[in-house]
């Protein structure tokens, strides 16, 4: 899997959208979806936008625009200054757990997700095993946008998660 961010958008119709939302606060919208391989996040304020996704090695991307790729392995932090007046900062991490601790970890986000955010269940490979979640939350503060996302992935015992922060300075 992959992390890109773009300084513009990317358009949906290259992902399925599984899941849909928009949040609008203080003159920016982000509109955030959960997708088969993640997650796209548009976060657009006049005429500056910053799209963030995550995708697989092989799905076709647009390559005008990109700021930052990353595979995911382990843990990866980044500053960008894409446009004057924003500050975006992002945390990626993947992680293989221990099956018993992977559980729990799943078990909390779905806890987690009936107090807020956005919760997807994807179709599991077989009616006894855990489905795989896409769980998004969104916190909002003047000028200051906090999102983070959990990918699970029950056969593999992996969990991916992102954290963005989006400041207009």
């Amino acid at each position: 899997m992959i992390f890109c961010v773009y300084e513009r958008p990317v358009h949906p119709e290259l992902f399925e959208t599984l899941a849909c939302r928009r949040v609008e606060r203080d003159g920016y919208t982000l509109t955030v979806r959960i997708t088969p391989t993640g997650h796209l996040l548009t976060w657009q304020c006049d005429d500056v936008i910053l799209s963030e996704l995550t995708a697989t090695d092989d799905q076709l991307l647009p390559k005008r625009g990109k700021i930052a790729r990353d595979r995911f392995q382990g843990e990866r932090t980044r500053t960008l200054r894409p446009q004057h007046g924003i500050n975006y900062q992002m945390s990626h991490q993947l992680e293989t757990l221990p099956p018993e601790i992977f559980v729990h970890v799943h078990e909390e986000l779905l806890v987690d997700s009936a107090k807020r955010g956005m919760l997807y269940h994807h179709a599991p490979h077989h009616r006894l095993a855990l489905s795989p979640l896409g769980y998004i939350t969104v916190e909002a503060w003047k000028n200051t946008l906090s999102i983070n996302t959990f990918h699970t992935f029950p056969d593999e015992f992996t969990l991916v998660k992102t954290q963005s922060l989006i400041e207009r300075v």
